[in-house]
């Protein structure tokens, strides 16, 4: 497993995706259908419905 480089910064990351908004974009569709958008997430609203745990 290749190693990670050390930010110069603490506590200082970068995200492509929510630099160019798509975590934004996601968020908003979610809301809007109510339907969201992450595999575990979907799986947690489908048991909801079904009545499983």
């Amino acid at each position: 497993m290749a190693k990670r480089k050390k930010s110069p910064i603490p506590g200082l990351s970068f995200s492509s995706k929510k630099a160019f908004g798509i975590t934004k974009a996601k968020r908003k569709i979610a809301k809007a259908t109510g339907i969201p958008t992450t595999k575990s997430g979907r799986r947690a609203k489908a048991g909801k419905i079904l009545g499983i745990k």
